[in-house]
């Protein structure tokens, strides 16, 4: 039995409600509760709040099997609006699965929706009636969904803050839903998801926006791995996020990239140059600018308390505690329920400049790790401060910056493929969100709202979906693997200052943080050259890391294909990027592009990396046909034998006479 908010929408009282208007609500809200509860069951004794003047709805204590029922009757977000959509189109086989939730509805827009459970189901046993439909409970699907397909909606904040018109990549795209995960932290079975690819293949989807994964230690082994060559096999192009994994025991962790195989489109995540901030002001007028979604500041001067580990109210009750972010909204909520006021998280020191901003239930600022060594050093049995209600800034910091959290490079499964491929806003973004649910996801906290922040490589990977889209109808006729290479040599690798992107200690980042950049959609529909690649070619590479015919054949639907006599070399896969991860010596890299621009002539220049040199053969491409394609030469050789054994970055771009710079990262590790 917990306590649940039934949330109704908004009252139509008049200027003067008398207490019979009054009465009459509170009686609908039981008779509406009874409804739901069994016969031997008092909706009198189970609702502890009515709200009856301006909110409408009631605070309950219920089974989750009675509440998983009600939450079903609130209307879906306006992100998944059909208003001045079409019909569906006569292609898409999918359904809306509402067989057990009768209550969950599809549109024009939201033309789909399924669910996958029944590996879930071995593992955990008889699942309650709310695992048994397609609805989000979390908030984490209908996030990412609206992040990548969402309609246009005016007036979207959380709390007042960031308020815009919010809009996915493709606001105009029909959306589809396939859930596979049933807990806060994943719940995601490797049959489960082979299943729901495999159904969304069979319904007609073209781009697939898939915000999971976790690393294992081959692609045979892998659920995701597995279904998304499928789909790339029937022209769907795949798009996972790398995992928010960057940061181990509060150190940089390189090699902690989450999906790894060459058909994915694989994004990190970066920062935008929006900001949510707030100061934290000592009572010696000192100030340290932080990050929040709070709801309210707290303006009044108060006792600060530092605590360690469990809370003692006696200790920390009408104060505001200092303490490690560790916790994140969690130490908001364990900070309310010991009585404190409000909560200053000082982030590790690994987040560097990195803060995100959340809607913690009590006034709270999040400050970087050297303003809260600062902090420390002021705190005594007397020290004082408030927190000031956080605003809604613009362009005050270099971005995008690579977001801490975000993993990294290299790819820990083949080094000879650089992962993640790109990168896009992943930390604080606004969109639609569960009403089953609170921004917090903390039982504390009881409210309720349509658009939230959210941060993590989940919220990255749609944006690059939603181009997906885009590039997709605007080139019905590329390959997924044409789409992936217009988004990824069409990056950039500079912020808004014109300076290298960072990190968040602010200092330069690698392709192993941002893959080839930060994606750039309107320079992605004309990219000039691309390089593509056959399912075939695919397949050759799997040969190539020694899988054999009989674990070969179940990725491909091809059964006469063969692996070919003479296994390619990795470094020779038509990829966007080059990767050498063991260079002993020189090497001849091959590669071959695509022009889908008009004729063109293009020049070949090389950012060289650190002590090695490389040489263009032939420097100069002329294409004169649309699909005309040429191939050319990378020669990479060590400049002497005390080259660094570390990686080192360089970029190979291809430009004409006009706009076009087809870029391509290039990594480098001598041996």
């Amino acid at each position: 039995m917990q306590s649940y908010v039934v949330y109704l929408g908004a009252h139509s009282h008049g200027p003067e409600v008398s207490s019979v208007d009054l009465n009459r609500v509170t009686q609908h809200h039981h008779e509406f509760l009874g409804s739901f509860l069994g016969s031997n069951e008092n909706p009198e004794d189970a609702i502890f709040y009515s709200y009856t003047r301006h909110i409408n709805g009631c605070a309950a204590k219920l089974d989750d099997a009675v509440a998983a029922e009600i939450t079903r009757v609130w209307p879906e977000s306006k992100s998944f609006s059909d208003e001045g959509f079409g019909p569906i189109p006569s292609k898409w086989k999918g359904i809306c699965q509402n067989d057990k939730d009768s209550r969950f509805h599809c549109n024009r827009k939201l033309i789909g929706e399924r669910y996958f459970n029944q590996e879930y189901a071995v593992h955990e046993g008889p699942l309650n009636s709310s695992l048994y439909s397609p609805r989000d409970i979390y908030g984490h699907g209908t996030h990412t969904l609206s992040t990548a397909g969402g309609n246009f909606v005016a007036g979207a904040s959380v709390f007042g803050f960031g308020k815009g018109t919010a809009k996915g990549g493709s606001p105009k795209a029909k959306v589809a839903a396939y859930k596979v995960c049933w807990t806060r932290s994943g719940g995601c079975c490797d049959s489960d998801i082979i299943a729901a690819f495999d159904m969304a293949i069979h319904d007609g989807v073209d781009v697939l926006s898939v915000s999971l994964g976790i690393q294992r230690p081959t692609f045979f082994g892998d659920g995701v791995a597995i279904g998304s060559f499928h789909a790339v096999q029937h022209g769907i192009v795949v798009v996972c996020s790398a995992g928010n994994n960057g940061l181990v025991d509060g150190a940089v962790a390189y090699g902690t990239v989450t999906n790894a195989p060459p058909w994915q489109i694989v994004v990190g995540a970066s920062t935008m140059n929006r900001d949510f901030p707030n100061y934290v002001v000592l009572g010696n007028n000192k100030r340290f600018k932080g990050q929040s979604l709070s709801e309210k500041g707290l303006l009044m001067q108060r006792n600060l308390a530092l605590e360690k580990g469990i809370l003692d109210p006696k200790k920390v009750k009408g104060k505001i505690v200092v303490w490690s972010n560790e916790l994140g909204v969690a130490g908001g909520q364990q900070a309310a329920l010991a009585g404190a006021v409000g909560v200053i998280l000082i982030n590790i020191q690994g987040f560097g400049y990195d803060r995100m901003a959340d809607p913690h239930v009590l006034p709270a600022s999040v400050i970087n790790f050297n303003d809260g060594v600062s902090l420390l050093r002021y705190i005594n049995s007397a020290s004082c401060g408030f927190i000031t209600r956080p605003n809604t800034e613009f362009g005050t910091k270099p971005a995008p910056f690579m977001a801490a959290f975000s993993s990294k490079g290299p790819n820990s499964i083949i080094s000879d493929i650089l992962k993640p491929d790109i990168t896009a806003p992943g930390e604080n973004i606004i969109a639609a969100y569960t009403e089953a649910e609170s921004p917090t996801n903390l039982n504390y906290d009881q409210r309720r709202i349509p658009f939230n922040s959210m941060s993590g490589t989940s919220m990255s990977c749609p944006h690059i979906s939603g181009i997906a889209g885009l590039l997709k109808t605007l080139h019905p006729d590329w390959s997924p693997a044409a789409i992936q290479s217009a988004i990824m040599t069409t990056a950039t690798t500079l912020d808004n200052k014109k300076q290298q992107i960072l990190d968040a200690s602010f200092t330069e980042a690698t392709p192993f943080s941002y893959g080839a950049g930060h994606a750039q959609p309107n320079l992605a529909m004309d990219p000039g050259l691309v390089y593509d690649l056959t399912v075939n070619e695919y397949l050759n590479f799997l040969c190539a890391l020694g899988y054999n015919k009989n674990v070969i054949l179940l990725f491909s639907t091809n059964s006469s294909y063969t692996c070919p006599e003479n296994a390619i070399s990795l470094v020779n896969f038509n990829y966007p990027s080059i990767t050498v991860p063991k260079l002993s010596g020189s090497i001849t890299v091959t590669r071959r592009v695509k022009n889908v621009g008009s004729p063109r002539t293009y020049q070949a220049r090389v950012k060289t990396p650190q002590g090695v040199s490389v040489t263009i053969a032939p420097k100069s491409l002329k294409f004169i046909n649309v699909g005309e394609e040429k191939s050319f030469k990378v020669i990479i050789k060590a400049k002497n034998a005390s080259v660094t054994k570390d990686y080192v970055f360089g970029e190979l771009i291809w430009s004409d006479e006009k706009q076009h710079q087809v870029r391509s990262p290039t990594v480098v590790k001598a041996v």
